[in-house]
């Protein structure tokens, strides 16, 4: 095939792309057709380069691609209908309909050859460099001089707003830095956003901006075949990650709307489509038309995927390859039973940070894929793996000050196959990366976030440094734990449990020293999020607690005895697993005949579904030493029996506190 016979074809595919997309925008009613009709001749020339199987979606040396601009979902469902995924013509038509297989917005574990959840603007660029991340990781345990069993692209399509989006700033810059050379950012530069004309709002010099990153930088017509088939050559000999700015013309193809912003989030009209189609020479009464040649052309992804898998998996076999083969079966399914967790029954006192930093060394020690790092904040979070080198030829990422980016840079890790990721800041920045945590969750990604300094016990940073509302917040999540636990020994039962539930996982750490319990417990009950430490023959009253606020109540509960209160006390570590566990249980656990107080250092309103009162944040903090802090927001022993005291109707009589 001569080359201007080749782009003939590639031109007939695009506009079958572009048709298709906006037929399954106009049929729903809703959507988004400019991108998808504007990227359409990008992506058929990158489905000459793309190396996937649609057979096996998993297949784990497949090129990754992310759609940074999820609204674009047309052109992602039409391009996996045509490759040969698993989504029919019959999908294409369901279109943003419940329980269809084609939402909004791309989601993954719904979609088949969906990698990653995107919709929120800039996301996915995080995450095409969190692939690559991991691909660079990887590929340096397993990878030989001459054997190269990791050697896939990382493609990410996005537009002007993922580069708007400060995200989008943060990973650049980090992906820049650490030299990504499977990286490839393809930039639909049609300088149009909703509200009109680029212009507007942003005026920088994006090929500056990338080449300042360490960026490789290429400029090309999105529209031209030649063009884009050279681009995507070149990136494949890159040393550092390249950005390919593709200028391109919003809704290509759209007649009278081709250029405007008004394809950008809404369907184009049917008689526009009906003329569009005419023009190109298709069907013009025909919705979601296929040409034969077009289908049979974009299906040899099927065949040629396979044919791929097939290769790899006998290199994959060779016998020169037994020690690369043990340490990618190792990545690949990791055995939890090898970890040496740190004992903690001979601590008198231990900052769960502290804990927590030994108990990820351990955890990293006997798993190759448990990596992470931390917010420029490793010696204060306690995050580094000692001994274990600096990525990517070592386990201690260094991500900088860019929290947002952090989180779903880890995402993406988390899903990539051979990594099990963790991040890390102070437990107030957890703000920073509040839409990357939520990502995770709806995906029920297996990401953990390590977030210490939690509570007024940061002491002397003040009230700016002082998380209040966070625990609240991140229980309001769905499919999400927040572990809060109350002594180091608490702290790595939570980890066993949590490293058995694929969703992603909040570990909230004290900055100050807390008692290790002394009295037996069914360290068991960890696993069910709240569990009863004290026991008491005809309790009328149950304490429940979390992190620094259970011991307040064990020694609360000692006291409150002389006043005729029998308190069980209720450790929590995580809230959200006890929420999930059956009414038996909870009724074990919470004796029905009984007060029910809870006691935390945060807003703690969602304690109120078992409680009867709740001793809580109900301002922000200060600054000042943190045990002058706890006395002055009244988490102290008088002050509880107090609370009790009023709860059970009882009146308070100072006692002698001693010592406990």
């Amino acid at each position: 095939m001569s080359m201007t016979e080749q782009n003939l074809m590639r031109k007939k595919m695009a506009n079958t792309v572009r048709f298709l997309s906006a037929d399954i925008v106009q049929r729903a009613n809703s959507g988004h057709p400019g991108a998808p009709m504007g990227l359409a001749d990008i992506a058929v020339v990158l489905s000459e380069h793309l190396k996937h199987n649609p057979k096996n979606p998993k297949w784990l040396n497949r090129d990754r691609l992310v759609f940074s601009g999820g609204h674009g979902s047309a052109l992602i469902y039409s391009l996996l209908h045509l490759w040969g995924y698993d989504v029919s013509l019959d999908d294409l038509k369901d279109f943003r309909q419940l329980d269809s297989k084609t939402p909004g917005h791309p989601e993954y574990g719904h979609t088949a050859g969906v990698e990653i959840t995107t919709g929120p603007l800039g996301q996915g660029i995080a995450n095409a460099v969190g692939f690559a991340m991991a691909q660079k990781y990887t590929a340096n345990l397993v990878n030989s001089d001459t054997c190269k069993l990791i050697d896939h692209k990382v493609y990410c399509l996005c537009g002007d707003g993922d580069l708007q989006e400060g995200i989008s700033y943060e990973a650049c810059s980090l992906a820049g830095h650490l030299g990504l050379d499977s990286l490839v950012l393809i930039y639909d530069s049609n300088a149009i956003t909703i509200e009109g004309d680029t212009s507007i709002s942003w005026s920088e010099d994006v090929e500056a901006r990338f080449k300042a990153q360490n960026w490789n930088v290429l400029k090309i017509n999105g529209h031209c075949y030649d063009e884009i088939d050279k681009a995507l050559n070149e990136v494949k000999e890159a040393i550092k990650p390249t950005i390919i700015i593709a200028n391109t013309i919003i809704g290509k193809g759209a007649g009278s709307l081709e250029g405007s912003a008004s394809t950008h989030g809404s369907p184009i009209g049917e008689e526009t489509i009906r003329e569009s189609k005419i023009k190109e020479g298709f069907p013009a009464d025909k919705t979601f038309y296929i040409p034969e040649d077009v289908h049979l052309r974009f299906r040899c992804a099927v065949e040629n995927g396979d044919m791929l898998e097939r290769e790899w998996k006998h290199l994959h076999k060779q016998a020169p390859l037994v020690e690369q083969n043990s340490i990618m079966e190792r990545l690949l399914n990791p055995d939890f039973s090898e970890i040496e967790y740190p004992d903690f029954s001979d601590s008198k006192e231990v900052a769960t940070r502290d804990s927590n930093g030994k108990i990820l060394n351990a955890i990293s020690k006997a798993l190759p894929s448990f990596i992470g790092g931390s917010a420029d904040l490793a010696p204060s979070n306690k995050t580094e793996l000692k001994d274990m080198d600096d990525f990517p030829k070592g386990k201690n990422m260094h991500f900088g000050i860019r929290e947002h980016a952090m989180g779903a840079i880890t995402n993406a890790m988390a899903l990539y196959g051979t990594i099990i990721p963790f991040n890390a800041t102070f437990f107030v920045f957890s703000d920073y990366l509040k839409p990357s945590v939520r990502i995770s969750a709806l995906t029920g990604i297996q990401n953990f976030f390590i977030w210490t300094h939690d509570s007024i016990g940061v002491g002397e940073d003040g009230s700016t440094h002082q998380p209040i509302e966070h625990l609240s917040q991140f229980r309001a999540l769905p499919n999400f734990y927040v572990w809060r636990p109350a002594d180091a020994t608490e702290n790595v039962e939570a980890w066993k449990t949590a490293l058995q539930i694929k969703a992603p996982h909040g570990f909230v750490l004290s900055r100050q020293k807390l008692k290790t319990l002394k009295p037996k417990r069914d360290f068991g009950e960890v696993s069910n999020g709240a569990y009863i430490v004290k026991k008491r023959d005809n309790a009328n009253l149950t304490l429940m607690a979390s992190g620094s606020e259970l011991m307040l109540s064990l020694q609360c509960a000692c006291h409150l005895e002389v006043l005729g209160i029998n308190a069980n006390v209720v450790s929590v570590p995580c809230l959200d697993l006890f929420n999930e566990q059956d009414n038996e249980y909870k009724s074990k656990v919470i004796d029905k005949n009984t007060k029910v107080l809870a006691v935390e250092a945060g807003t703690a309103t969602e304690y109120y579904r078992y409680a009867d009162d709740v001793l809580g944040m109900e301002s922000f903090g200060a600054s000042a030493p943190a045990n002058q802090l706890f006395e002055k927001f009244g988490f102290t022993n008088e002050n509880l029996m107090k609370r009790a005291c009023k709860l059970m109707d009882i009146e308070y009589k100072p006692v002698d506190l001693g010592v406990f």
